[in-house]
């Protein structure tokens, strides 16, 4: 019995997250909530948006208790993977989330973001996560299932995909892969003095964890993208932007021998967690009102980025809006290739500037840095916030499903 109630509870848990991902790209969608027959052809249209958001938060509220709290500590650790009650209340925090942003709040109402730093806080208050000390090797192999920072990961057998697809195309078996831009590498703050001829030294230490840049070490060797070099860009299938992906990526692996290494992804961390609680309290409360949670967002912000390791300055901006700012920076550095940035771009209604800028590279030569434009980029702020629905769908449904604007 209790096991066909954590079965029943996981199932609709996973269902509001589907619903969670799916709003996401299109906004308010066909609601099911009943089990459709075999033979049924009913076509439903979109409901709106805040519907869909009502049953997802309606969804963990009623099972959320019924989910173990802790596999790793149960007579039950051989499931240890599955859903817990952390991964409802985070899907719960970060739906909150996402309906009290400018996307789908344009009237500010502040009550949204109240229940949004709630949310978050209950997840917090479980007391059963913590940050890594080690934000490089985190996302590496075993690690990110031993951590106590993971909520939620998806785990996988030992590849050497992810290796051969990043991997610098000079590096034996490397396809180069996911090539960086200059625009995010910028956006790593300066500890120290910049120096021109040294333009990764003195940065928080999150890039040099995150990004091979040239003359960073990698694969037993220090990278050369000067003309000439080994890792020159003017090389067939070299980076296009001067950058090669780290994070995720085991460094060493003999990919001419055919070796590989387990990789996990990571889907919800208490990392994310803690930067949510605090924009969420930012933007109810202000940066330095606990609102009785004891604990600030400032507090939550600067936690993150004083992890062993990372140990960057506190946050010093004042008022909420600069608070803000800040805060969407350290997003964008803490949970970097991550799959938040185009969506946080998207909920914060900042698309329309940020994705209609040209993505830039940058080439050395003689010692000089310089920036280039890689290729031009384009978001059509009248249509690009949600996807639109396939046209077959449209077609089938006889005009009950109604086209995203603008598609």
């Amino acid at each position: 019995v209790t096991n066909v109630a954590w079965y029943r509870a996981e199932a609709h848990i996973l269902r509001a997250y589907f619903y969670f991902e799916l709003t996401k790209r299109y906004g308010g969608v066909p609601l099911v909530t009943r089990v459709l027959a075999a033979d049924e052809n009913t076509i439903m249209p979109a409901v709106d948006y805040d519907s869909v958001m009502n049953f997802i938060v309606a969804e963990v509220d009623s099972y959320k208790d019924s989910l173990q709290v802790n596999w790793k500590t149960s007579s039950f650790s051989n499931y240890d993977g599955r859903f817990t009650k952390g991964v409802a209340l985070a899907l719960k925090a970060r739906a909150l989330l996402y309906w009290a942003s400018p996307l789908h709040n344009a009237a500010g109402d502040v009550s949204k973001w109240q229940r949004a730093a709630a949310a978050a806080h209950d997840v917090i208050a479980m007391g059963l996560y913590s940050l890594s000390t080690d934000y490089r090797n985190y996302f590496l192999q075993n690690n990110t299932l031993s951590s106590g920072e993971t909520i939620l990961a998806s785990r996988y057998a030992a590849t050497n995909t992810m290796e051969k697809q990043n991997y610098p195309i000079s590096t034996s078996g490397g396809l180069s892969g996911v090539t960086p831009s200059e625009n995010l590498v910028a956006d790593y703050e300066y500890t120290g003095t910049p120096d021109p001829a040294h333009p990764y030294a003195n940065r928080d230490p999150r890039l040099g964890m995150s990004i091979v840049t040239n003359g960073s070490t990698w694969n037993g060797r220090v990278i050369d993208e000067t003309p000439g070099g080994k890792d020159d860009m003017a090389n067939t299938n070299a980076s296009k932007t001067g950058y090669y992906l780290k994070k995720f990526v085991n460094d060493g692996l003999n990919l001419v021998q055919g070796g590989t290494v387990t990789h996990h992804w990571v889907i919800m961390r208490y990392g994310e967690i803690l930067l949510e609680y605090a924009e969420a309290m930012n933007e109810a409360y202000g940066p330095d009102n606990d609102n009785g949670y004891g604990m600030t967002a400032r507090a939550a912000i600067n936690m993150v980025r004083a992890r062993t390791g990372v140990n960057m300055p506190v946050v010093t901006a004042a008022s909420q809006d600069e608070f803000r700012t800040a805060l969407k920076h350290e997003r964008r550095i803490e949970l970097a290739f991550e799959d938040y940035r185009y969506w946080d771009l998207l909920r914060w209604k900042d698309a329309g500037t940020a994705l209609n800028k040209p993505l830039l590279g940058v080439k050395v030569n003689a010692g000089v840095y310089s920036t280039f434009t890689v290729e031009e980029r384009v978001f059509d702020a009248g249509k690009m916030y949600y996807y639109p629905f396939p046209q077959t769908e449209i077609s089938i449904s006889k005009g009950v499903l109604v086209q995203n604007p603008g598609w």
